[in-house]
């Protein structure tokens, strides 16, 4: 549950805030999602791989979004 308010919260400031610190914070975070990505792919079916590489496309794009 703490996990989940912190990655919720570094989202939402990451969104509110814009600009260069918004895009650190959400690349920080795309960074996490990519690393965790990494270590799960081999027990990972391929519809669940497909999910989670469209999030964390879409949190990149949010990430490019706000500078």
């Amino acid at each position: 549950m703490v996990v989940f308010l912190v990655v919720a919260g570094v989202f939402a400031a990451g969104v509110l805030l814009g600009g260069g610190t918004g895009a650190l914070l959400l690349g920080a975070l795309a960074a996490g999602v990519g690393v965790l990505l990494a270590a799960t792919w081999p027990t990972l079916s391929a519809a669940q791989r497909v999910l989670r590489v469209l999030v964390l496309a879409v949190l990149v794009a949010i990430a490019i979004s706000v500078l």
